[in-house]
């Protein structure tokens, strides 16, 4: 459910800096109220801010605080007082945009500004709060509507007045008030500062608005109140951009909800991790791809014209489309079709006689009629920091579309279509999930709070593929050549929560083609004789979509393949290793380890499987010099923190142990296996309270064995997720999508 609060801008100069934050402080004057647009919201006056004496003390007489100490939870965030904000002293939207006029115009149209009043998060909140109580959603409020949150109005018979400020959202002065990142575990965890656009000579707060000509004036004062340096960082954006259930909301257990800050650190864009297939050149953070420079003429932030964008381009087409925001709309759709994903059409196989053809375009492949054949695609996520789709992509949609025709234009077969009703058919494959309850229930209106489960979970995660099969028998009345159609599809939501929240029958909203590709096939298609420089990428690609689906000797056929057209490339024995290495043979790996380090000496990701697999074999003081070996050049890689823990654990050298979970937590606070090692480490050190405040930890977030009966009644009774969840599951000719894509 949180998903809002994320980046801020690039530092310039001192002053650059202060106007160019001015311009997030500044960036949401609300329209007139007597706007007949519907994406407008009554604006509110902006007027100047009027403390009310004991504040906090008037909230907590009728504030219900049943979580614990913090009374934001179980919301993350805290205040810097640790008591309640007056809302007035937040500076308005409306205030910071009278100088900032290009800013506020992007983020008036963004999910930040409409992450509290669009209805599609309204509807779902007061799920939440008509069955549990209004308590229960300052969980979801951190991230929302933080001013709500810290002004005490998530309570029973609240007196607070939101017109000011429910319909800003996350506004300038939320970003810009926050004084810390407490760690990265997320669901708002980030210290709210005083909210202020200036502060003394002194440095102290000056809390509400100010004169804009003082600001202009001073603008190094301006600069302290409302720039850290941190807000430059990925870490800013994790507190709202990953998430977890805790057992206060959900009377059960911990369970994470999405961890995009995670997927990201771990990926080639952060460069802080070797372990993934393809690495990056230079660092690629949130802000690089959601804040990037645009032209600013009418913006007292602009440096040399321009101003990191404050729509935060994502995929939220929704909100643009139920708002009539077009521009935003528009700018969402082709951020999304930003070459982000590869589709190859890569292999044939012939049923009949189990033969394979690959890859297709480089190989002979003759098509007969009578003939059963299974296609197989590659779907890469090339360009996407993080996963495919991220965050709760329980109510999104994205999935593959697949058709055949022949040249008449006949359909021969169709996956991925449209149903009547607007729902995309049950058997496509899809990069989605389903969260169920304690009774088995699919939650299809997004119920977070009552997951126990998730029986089915599929995604591509960034810099990786995925491997799609398709069978069909070709037609024996059937006119050459074929064209065959893969697309990757998105649409936000899905079609049964679009209708919930708006109404049956609700609109169908935009379906965004993140790419697509038409290959033809003859009924004789000779090999190519042309050089093709990608065709060993081909092959990997392939190779890292069959080791996901855990076919191990299909995968180091595969990359053998790449070894042979680049002899010179180390991660292709590299790759051959890991297969033999999840296969658990580890002299094979062993063996394309030594290749590989021939070619690229001190290579981190090669000398990783190399130090695991010693570890394995009992060689411990080796496995530990090489661990300690990439840690120096990736400091903050978790995998080789807790291989080098347990290699340590291993030799009884507890303390040295320790350390490295304890630099595992500071990466990612809810790591479970370092939770369940600190717990056997610190009762070895006779440190027995920390012992068991992580024996509670580790309690609260391993998985639970009896939820899995749950999961397999439900693929019972949903054998098209069943059959989704095999990975190397084959997709059967559809006769009814061709009948629905010739009408």
């Amino acid at each position: 459910m949180a998903r809002s609060l994320s980046p801020s801008h690039t530092l310039m100069t001192v002053a650059g800096a202060c106007l160019l934050s001015v311009a997030m402080l500044y960036a949401a004057s609300g329209p007139d109220k007597s706007s007949a647009n519907p994406g407008e919201p009554a604006s509110s006056t902006a007027t100047k801010f009027e403390p009310v004496a004991n504040y906090d003390e008037q909230i907590k007489k009728d504030y219900v605080t049943r979580f614990g100490a913090n009374p934001f939870l179980p919301s993350q965030a805290k205040s810097e007082s640790g008591g309640f904000i007056q809302p007035g002293a937040f500076p308005t939207a409306e205030y910071c945009g009278k100088c900032h006029e290009d800013a506020h115009k992007q983020w008036r149209e963004s999910a930040h500004a409409n992450s509290f009043r669009a209805p599609f998060y309204l509807k779902n909140v007061n799920l939440l709060i008509d069955g549990k109580g209004i308590e229960f959603s300052r969980h979801c409020e951190g991230c929302h509507n933080p001013i709500a949150l810290f002004s005490g109005a998530l309570t029973k018979g609240s007196k607070v007045d939101r017109v000011a400020f429910d319909n800003d959202g996350v506004t300038c002065s939320i970003c810009h008030s926050i004084i810390k990142v407490q760690n990265t575990s997320g669901t708002g965890s980030y210290v709210m500062g005083t909210p202020a656009v200036m502060v003394k000579a002194d440095g102290t707060r000056i809390p509400g608005q100010v004169n804009p000509d003082e600001i202009l004036a001073n603008p190094e004062l301006h600069s302290k109140a409302v720039m850290q340096e941190f807000y430059k960082s990925p870490e800013f954006c994790a507190v709202c951009h990953k998430a977890a259930l805790p057992r206060q909301i959900n009377d059960y257990k911990w369970l994470r909800a999405f961890s995009v800050y995670d997927e990201w650190q771990q990926s080639s864009w952060a460069r802080e991790n070797p372990l993934p297939f393809y690495r990056k050149d230079a660092v690629s953070t949130c802000q690089t791809c959601h804040m990037k420079p645009v032209d600013a003429p009418n913006d007292y932030g602009a440096v040399n014209g321009k101003i990191a964008s404050h729509r935060w381009l994502g995929a939220n087409t929704a909100i643009p489309k139920y708002y009539g925001f077009d521009i935003q709309l528009e700018q969402t759709i082709q951020f999304l079709q930003d070459d982000n994903l590869g589709i190859d059409l890569f292999a044939a196989t012939d049923n009949d006689n189990h033969r394979e053809i690959a890859p297709l375009g480089r190989t002979a492949l003759d098509l007969r009629a009578g003939e059963s054949v299974t296609l197989a695609v590659v779907i890469q996520n090339k360009k996407i920091g993080h996963s495919l789709v991220p965050e709760q992509r329980d109510f999104y949609e994205s999935w593959v579309e697949f058709e055949v025709r022949d040249s008449a234009g006949k359909t021969l077969t169709h996956s991925g279509y449209f149903e009547p009703n607007g729902d995309v058919e049950s058997g496509a494959h899809s990069y989605t999930n389903r969260l169920i309850s304690k009774d088995g229930k699919w939650l299809d209106r997004h119920e977070v709070w009552e997951t126990h489960n998730k029986p089915y979970d599929n995604t591509i995660m960034p810099g990786s593929s995925d491997l799609v099969r398709y069978q069909f028998t070709v037609p024996k009345d059937v006119e050459f050549p074929l064209s065959v159609t893969t697309k990757v599809n998105y649409r936000r939501f899905r079609q049964a929560f679009t209708n919930f929240v708006l109404g049956m029958p609700a609109q169908t909203y935009p379906t965004v083609v993140m790419g697509s590709k038409t290959v033809q096939l003859q009924l004789a298609n000779p090999a190519s004789n042309e050089p093709d420089k990608n065709e060993w990428m081909r092959w990997n690609n392939y190779g890292i979509a069959l080791l996901n689906q855990s076919q191990y000797a299909q995968a180091i056929a595969a990359f053998e393949h790449v070894v042979e057209l680049r002899p010179d490339y180390p991660d292709a024995y590299t790759n051959v290793a890991l297969a033999n290495f999840r296969n658990e043979k580890y002299d094979a790996a062993m063996e394309s380890l030594n290749k590989a380090l021939a070619l690229a000496p001190g290579d981190a990701r090669a000398v990783f499987y190399r130090a695991s697999i010693l570890r394995q074999q009992g060689n411990m003081e080796e496995a530990e010099a090489l661990f300690q070996s990439v840690l120096k050049k990736y400091p903050r890689m978790r995998d080789a923190h807790r291989e080098l823990g347990y290699t340590y654990y291993q030799q009884h050298k507890y303390v040295e142990a320790r350390e490295q979970y304890e630099l595992v937590q500071t990466i990612d606070p809810d790591d479970l296996s370092a939770h369940y090692n600190l717990m056997l480490i610190y009762r070895r050190l006779g440190q027995k309270d920390k012992a068991a405040e992580q024996a509670a930890l580790f309690s609260d977030r391993k998985d639970d064995p009896a939820s899995n009966s749950l999961s397999l009644e439900f693929l019972r009774q949903h054998p098209e997720i069943s059959a989704e969840n095999v990975p190397w599951h084959v997709h059967p000719e559809s006769h009814e999508g061709a009948a629905v894509a010739q009408k």
